[in-house]
């Protein structure tokens, strides 16, 4: 786990800073690229050397590493973090099968990773993003918005995961902005592992890139502060 101090010492204020989850890799690591041209990125991952990894290939950065489903472990983790102006959420779990198969371990992981988590820590870095005005940006699904047959669990999940950001969104008004982004099938190492469980081709073109998810990550952040991007739906043409 990163202790406190890498952060504060390694964090130029005179940069906005972002916290990213899930960027050692796919969707979080293209958003955390993205940010690093003007922002002060917090890396988050469970993943040292993965982590470390990102890190390096960014201007401005310092790792944030921390299972995200260890309460004890996260409220230590951001007691470093002293100013934050993003939040991006991108850290997730994904599952496919029928509700007759699926275990109740199965559900308890994903609501724990994909809707618990980002509650906790968004709840632990409220007065962070209150002081700054900040922005909170979940990436969801569009498993958020319309459900598919063998996506009980998942697509649960993430419509719970809709509802946090719709809830965080009117408590925070005149505070922060909360964006929900829903992205189609993109083509990741998660995406891959998705078709494999569904017996079906991976093919990556016909697929959105990591990269596109992470442009409308960044049009939310561009945003001037009386502007929000309350939510958004991409998929592959």
């Amino acid at each position: 786990m990163t202790t406190p101090d890498e952060h504060r010492m390694v964090s130029p204020m005179s940069r906005p800073v972002a916290l990213v989850t899930g960027a050692s890799r796919g969707i979080g690591r293209a958003v955390a690229l993205a940010l690093a041209p003007t922002h002060h990125v917090l890396v988050g991952g469970r993943d040292a050397d993965s982590v470390a990894s990102v890190v390096a290939g960014l201007e401005s950065a310092a790792p944030f590493v921390v299972d995200l489903t260890d309460e004890a472990a996260l409220a230590a983790a951001v007691t470093g973090v002293g100013r934050l102006d993003v939040l991006v959420h991108s850290a997730g779990l994904v599952t496919f099968g029928a509700l007759a198969d699926s275990t109740t371990q199965e559900w308890r992981d994903l609501m724990e990773l994909n809707v618990v988590a980002p509650a906790t820590l968004t709840r632990l870095l409220l007065p962070a993003l209150r002081s700054s005005h900040g922005l909170v940006v979940f990436l969801n699904s569009g498993a958020g918005l319309t459900t598919h047959r063998g996506f009980s669990a998942y697509s649960a999940s993430k419509y719970a995961l809709t509802a946090l950001a719709d809830a965080l969104r009117l408590d925070e008004r005149g505070r922060i902005r909360v964006t929900s982004i829903h992205p189609g099938r993109v083509a990741t190492d998660m995406q891959a592992r998705l078709a494999s469980l569904q017996g079906l081709p991976y093919v990556p073109d016909a697929h959105l890139d990591a990269a596109d998810v992470a442009r409308a990550v960044r049009l939310a952040v561009d945003l001037p502060p009386d502007a929000s991007l309350d939510s958004v739906r991409i998929n592959p043409v």
